[in-house]
């Protein structure tokens, strides 16, 4: 029966990462088509985030499945109970990508272009979603700390565009919507930095019992 049990828990590990790839993609792709102007990239973020949806289901299915079949105790109960909670984030994290391109099909037909802070800061917290996960399947909490602390680097990027997008107002206020729309995909970026960082705090009750919030 463990070695059944085992093999369904490799199994959700294998679904935790396939959808954390898929929010990669999907973030990814709604940066691109806005920093190339490639609106032909959108529809896929939508069906990206489709699918992202659809495998939250899958992933709950299967752990409703361990929870109910296999009765797990101790670390394996807390395993499955956290992967539960981290998904939601993870779906969320989908629908800000969403959201993102959304304000960036807008964007790229009125001719914009965003800052180098906004690409850099949706690679900041493409790396941290990843990791999130990663740390989750390795039961790694010296990587939960280190995506936590790079949490960091996401706020300090937000306040960065916030400033600039301010004083560029000032100066070229005709373009006051761009900008705003600015803000608004970088709040969406810092948004999906804070969903990776509760993926974190679940892998830290997962290994230690312990739910503890920063």
């Amino acid at each position: 029966m463990r070695t059944n049990y085992d093999k369904q828990l490799d199994k959700l590990h294998e679904e935790l990462i396939l959808m954390g790839g898929m929010c990669e993609k999907a973030i990814a792709l709604a940066i691109k088509a806005l920093t190339d102007s490639n609106e032909k990239l959108i529809p896929e973020v939508y069906s990206t985030d489709n699918g992202i949806d659809q495998k939250e289901k899958e992933i709950e299915s299967m752990c409703m499945r361990l929870l109910l079949q296999q009765h797990p105790v101790a670390g394996d109960l807390r395993t499955v109970s956290a992967a539960l909670k981290m998904i939601s984030d993870i779906e969320r994290i989908g629908d800000q990508a969403s959201d993102i391109a959304e304000i960036a099909e807008y964007i790229i037909k009125n001719g914009q272009k965003p800052s180098h802070e906004l690409s850099l800061m949706a690679k900041e917290a493409i790396y941290m979603v990843t990791s999130a996960i990663d740390s989750f399947v390795r039961a790694d909490l010296a990587l939960t700390e280190k995506v936590i602390a790079h949490d960091d680097r996401v706020d300090a990027l937000f306040e960065k565009i916030c400033s600039d997008v301010v004083e560029s107002i000032k100066h070229s206020g005709e373009k006051a919507k761009y900008y705003i729309d600015i803000i608004m995909i970088a709040k969406y970026l810092e948004r999906i930095a804070d969903h990776a960082t509760n993926i974190c705090e679940w892998v830290r009750y997962t290994v230690t019992g312990v739910h503890i919030t920063d």
